[in-house]
């Protein structure tokens, strides 16, 4: 009896530990993130003071910066950090629902179905229909595609590999059809196009900010409480459903989320790839494999990451504007090859 006393006040006290270690890993990233919106709203050709840029955006300066900081700079930051949280919450969802650490939206495929059907509405459907319908149509495209790579992976269960592959071969042909119709499509449109299919938040405005918002506001405490049942579906779902989680409404509530963050960060920024493959393995490093304090570890480690990468791209090549998915991708493909090759044995 002392023994299993004993017991329970270690592993209580080990469970206090973590707690608090992911509360200050919270804490630590928010700063950060925080300090890089001033930041990066002073970097640019012109550097502004941070005490000019804090003055500005609450309206105590003199009005000098604030065009450059409150309509071009800060909106920039804001949807860079808020798209990368997005995509990284997006990506730990995923890796989660999956079981699979190769999973992210843009692995599998589901951001390329949010881009095939944003293009296809610009091509399509642009100038007949209200601008403000685009994050719709790219969060339908990327439930879309969710289901499809879903069902055909589906095999009395979800292997892998066999969602990697079926994810790849989809995203395949997603992107074939977004050549298609810009083939098809205006020559101006086509440019802006292939801009927003690398990634990009070049011209972001409060427009797009207030766009992307809504999204996480909703999604956010929805996936964080549903997220508490990955912990019991690590084990299996024969244990979780013995526990007393309702398995496949769970998995299905968790999906919806994934594809709405992934989707509404499409929808304003394109594709910027590899940021939901990096940020949850991130996250795992820092916090371990709790999901409520990975989730929202995984949201900031993605921010951080975008707006790095935005940053990069308009600072380091002036004059010329980089779109930051270019950064994304050279660091996440060498990353996907990694771990691939480090999880070949499971496959």
């Amino acid at each position: 009896m002392r023994k299993m006393i004993t017991f329970r006040n270690k592993k209580d006290t080990l469970s206090l530990q973590m707690e608090r270690k992911s509360l200050f890993i919270i804490g630590i990233c928010m700063v950060l993130v925080l300090i890089a919106s001033i930041l990066g709203t002073s970097v640019g050709n012109d550097f502004i003071s941070p005490l000019n840029v804090l003055q500005t955006i609450f309206g105590l300066g003199a009005g000098d910066h604030d065009f450059v900081v409150l309509t071009l700079r800060l909106p920039r930051v804001l949807l860079s950090l808020l798209v990368g949280a997005a995509l990284g919450m997006s990506g730990a969802l995923l890796q989660g629902i999956i079981r699979n650490p190769l999973a992210s939206p843009d692995v599998i495929g589901i951001t390329g179905g949010a881009a095939v059907a944003a293009v296809g509405f610009v091509t399509l459907l642009g100038g007949t229909i209200s601008i403000k319908l685009l994050p719709l149509f790219a969060i339908v495209g990327a439930m879309i595609t969710a289901i499809i790579i879903y069902l055909l992976a589906w095999k009395k269960g979800v292997s892998p590999i066999r969602l990697v592959l079926i994810g790849i071969g989809v995203s395949a042909i997603t992107g074939a059809g977004t050549t298609f119709m810009l083939i098809l499509s205006p020559f101006y449109t086509a440019g802006q196009a292939y801009i927003w299919l690398t990634g990009s938040v070049y011209g972001a405005s409060w427009a797009d900010v207030r766009t992307i918002i809504p999204v996480i506001v909703i999604v956010l405490p929805l996936a964080i409480w549903f997220a508490r049942s990955l912990n019991a579906q690590e084990f299996g779902d024969d244990l979780a459903t013995g526990l007393g989680v309702t398995v496949q409404r769970h998995r299905s509530v968790l999906l919806l989320c994934s594809v709405l963050l992934a989707g509404g960060a499409v929808a304003v920024a394109g594709t910027i790839g590899f940021v939901g493959l990096i940020a949850p393995h991130i996250a795992r490093k820092l916090v371990g494999r709790m999901f409520g304090s990975m989730l929202i570890v995984s949201g900031l480690v993605g921010a951080l990451l975008v707006f790095a990468a935005d940053l990069i791209a308009r600072t380091v090549f002036l004059p010329l504007d980089v779109p930051a998915g270019v950064f994304t991708a050279g660091v996440g493909a060498p990353f996907f090859l990694y771990l691939l090759f480090k999880n070949r044995n499971q496959f």
